[in-house]
């Protein structure tokens, strides 16, 4: 008896847009002196007027999230962080400094690529649980209700920021990229989940010292650019960013199985500030 093909599932319409969390765009530029030279008085006047718009976080159409630095350093003069559910609108910001009258200006020297997302070293309530037993909490103890429920609470506002994350107000800031690495004696994608999850349980102790003085974001890049992860950290001073980065290097996640990138250290500041600091 011959039977009817099953129907193909439903599938969602193609969209650019994320299925849960934003796209993510760093990108860097280093001001040519010598175009700045070709603009007249008046360009000049104008063209910082249009680009300070253009970064402008309260203007009509502006991404979810942009977020203007200055940059230490030789590589970069200006720092553009923007997120948003939709690439082209993070692009079309990229597009309007282009065509602006600094564009010619405004050399690209650097760019990341990347998306928000829920590791899936973050454990759920049920493997927060497990972990407790692990470190030897009874389950049968007041304790350990607490904590599972204390971490309950949190859990749903901690994914919600991974995703959809607020800036925070700190001033300084730095941002690289980075991977795992895959060295025949150290290779982290041959390793357990357990395993793996267990490094990242430490790493993640190790930052968790730091709160207050410093918040942190990491995006994910695998398939999007060059690196599999960015990290961008923002400090209550510029010394907490060199105190996590060293204090983390040790833990053995980052010690056998990381390669880091580029540092690109920054301070935040309005528009018009960061445009007037670069004396276009």
């Amino acid at each position: 008896m011959n039977q009817r093909p099953h129907a193909p599932a439903q599938l969602p319409d193609p969209t650019i847009k994320m299925t849960e969390g934003w796209h993510c765009l760093h990108l860097y530029y280093r001001v040519n002196q010598a175009a700045v030279s070709q603009l007249s008085a008046d360009e000049r006047s104008r063209g910082r007027d249009e680009l300070a718009e253009i970064l402008n976080p309260e203007r009509e159409g502006a991404p979810a999230r942009i977020q203007t630095s200055v940059v230490s350093g030789h590589r970069a003069d200006l720092g553009l962080m923007i997120l948003d559910p939709d690439p082209l609108v993070i692009d079309a910001v990229q597009q309007a400094v282009r065509a602006s009258t600094l564009g010619p200006a405004l050399e690209p020297t650097y760019s990341f690529v990347s998306i928000t997302e829920v590791s899936e070293y973050v454990p759920t309530l049920e493997q927060y649980a497990e972990r407790l037993k692990q470190e030897g909490t009874d389950p049968s103890s007041p304790a350990f209700d607490a904590k599972l429920n204390a971490y309950g609470q949190r859990l749903p506002m901690m994914n919600q920021q991974r995703l959809y994350p607020d800036f925070p107000a700190l001033p300084s800031m730095t941002f690289y990229p980075m991977n795992k690495i895959r060295d025949p004696q150290a290779n982290w994608y041959t390793q357990p989940f357990s395993s793996r999850s267990a490094l990242m349980a430490e790493h993640a102790t190790s930052g968790i010292k730091f709160a207050g003085r410093v918040s942190q974001l990491i995006t994910a890049s695998t398939g999007f650019d060059d690196w599999e992860w960015g990290v961008t950290l923002w400090a209550r001073a510029p010394e907490h960013i060199k105190e996590i980065v060293y204090t983390m290097r040790f833990d053995r996640a980052s010690a056998e199985y990381a390669e880091f990138g580029p540092f690109y250290v920054s301070y935040i500041l309005p528009p018009a500030d960061a445009v007037a600091h670069l004396r276009i």
